[in-house]
């Protein structure tokens, strides 16, 4: 139960902080061109309290699902009375300047977070900057399939060349039942392959079934799971497996669906010692609501570094990942519009709950204000999308008003807001529908 209110209260602080600041831009570029706005709410619905200052009334609203800013005039079903306080009284590019300015305001938050994250506690796996060398492939797998081999190294995917793990990572979970093209260098030879990758886990994700050389670390234990049982703690680094070294995580799974229920042997490292503890895997659930697997019953945790940026270092690197972050956001729009990946990969209000409880309950802030800073800038550019209704939407009808030299009629407008309107109320119950069938399954991630 504490977990459940954990989650409410983290989602309810980030989305709510992430709105204020959203229509906070709004508000401030209405203000600064001398547009009157009525109304600044956080929520929708019923005013539960709040205070008039001046024109505006500044109120909390009962329905905390976003909020609003109301402007004189902005309506165009609204009769105008060419009061020069209305939003239509003003030019296009004073309109154009208001809309963009919530997004803006996003897009900043999650570059300025990320920078004072990067300046406190800069933290990544070092595995995903590593050279693409496959350690490991799935029996069955795409890669399998498509010949490749232990050793072969990733020299091109798609249209990235020399690309890290992270690289090809993306490239794969973005193409389920899609052909990816990839070139491997293997000993001489140089070789031109296509792989189909899977659609796996309840998201519905491509995976191409090969590994690459990555620790064993313990993250999460399950409760009255065999590696609690036997005394894995957080944060032990498993080195072997019945004698044999361990690769990767995905070895250690390939491995225990040929060990079965039979009692395994595991070196591990802790503080510094080498311990042997012996494990009994059982079959058991996993992030695949149609697989049963044998599992011991850990979440598997990143061999991290960690350090902290001077401030031009930080903010340089704020803007490549928001920057790589935003094509990614792209790319997955693109897809979902061209039904390459399912729906399922979308989270909702319920899956960023999840992940804010659990950024919570993390030590330090660090891991909240990076899940913050990553909503921030998926709702900015999900904002600008060209969807009558959201700030992309007044942004692409201004675009077109100026071509046209003249205003859309008010009928044709009424109709556009109303099919939009329908569009995202069908999209938010689909999203919603998904998030609550993904908790059918349970734990997500690599799960061994």
């Amino acid at each position: 139960m504490s977990d459940i209110v954990t989650a409410i209260v983290a989602v309810g602080v980030v989305l709510g902080f992430m709105i204020l600041i959203h229509e906070w831009g709004h508000y401030a570029a209405a203000k600064l061109l001398g547009v009157r706005v009525e109304v600044f709410s956080i929520g929708f619905g019923k005013r539960l309290f709040g205070i008039r200052r001046g024109e505006t009334d500044y109120r909390v609203s009962a329905i905390p699902l976003g909020g609003y800013v109301k402007m004189s005039g902005e309506n165009p079903m609204d009769e105008r009375t060419g009061d020069p306080g209305e939003f239509l009284s003003h030019p296009r590019w004073h309109r154009f300047i208001i809309a963009i300015a919530g997004p803006a305001m996003n897009i900043l938050l999650a570059i300025g977070l990320l920078t004072g994250v990067y300046m406190v506690h800069f933290e990544y796996p070092v595995f995903l900057d590593k050279p693409a060398v496959i350690a490991g492939i799935k029996h069955d797998s795409a890669a399998a399939k498509a010949g490749l081999q232990p050793g072969d190294r990733i020299v091109r995917i798609e249209d990235v060349d020399n690309p890290t793990w992270e690289q090809v990572y993306f490239n794969v979970v973005l193409n389920p039942n899609q052909p990816v093209n990839v070139t491997v260098q293997r000993g001489d030879q140089t070789l031109q392959k296509q792989i189909v990758p899977k659609a796996v886990t309840s998201s519905q994700v491509g995976s191409a079934g090969w590994y690459g050389d990555e620790s064993v670390i313990v993250g999460d234990l399950e409760p009255n799971m065999p590696a609690q049982k036997a005394g894995l703690k957080e944060g032990d680094k498993i080195i072997a497996m019945d004698g044999k070294p361990l690769p990767s995580i995905d070895a250690m799974i390939e491995r225990l669906q040929q060990t079965q229920d039979r009692p395994i042997d595991l070196t591990v490292l802790r503080d510094g010692q080498s311990l042997q503890l012996q494990v009994r895997p059982v079959l058991a659930s996993t992030e695949d609501p149609s697989e049963k697997r044998y599992r011991i019953g850990f979440q598997n945790r990143a061999e991290m570094k960690i350090s902290s940026l001077p401030f031009v270092q930080a903010l340089n690197r704020s803007l490549d990942d928001n920057k790589k972050n935003s094509v990614l956001i792209l790319q997955l729009v693109e897809r979902l519009v061209e039904r390459k990946i399912s729906i399922r990969a979308v989270s909702g209000p319920i899956g960023i709950a999840q992940d804010a409880g659990e950024a919570a309950q993390q030590k330090g802030w660090t891991p909240l204000l990076e899940l913050t800073s990553g909503i921030s800038l998926n709702l900015g550019i999900f904002n600008l999308l060209p969807i009558p209704i959201l700030d992309g939407g007044v942004i692409l009808l201004l675009f077109v008003e100026s071509l046209m030299r003249r205003d859309i009629s008010l009928k044709i407008k009424e109709r556009i807001y109303q099919a939009a309107f329908v569009f995202l109320v069908l999209f938010a119950v689909m999203v919603i529908y998904n998030d609550l069938a993904k908790l059918i399954p349970g734990l997500t991630g690599r799960l061994p």
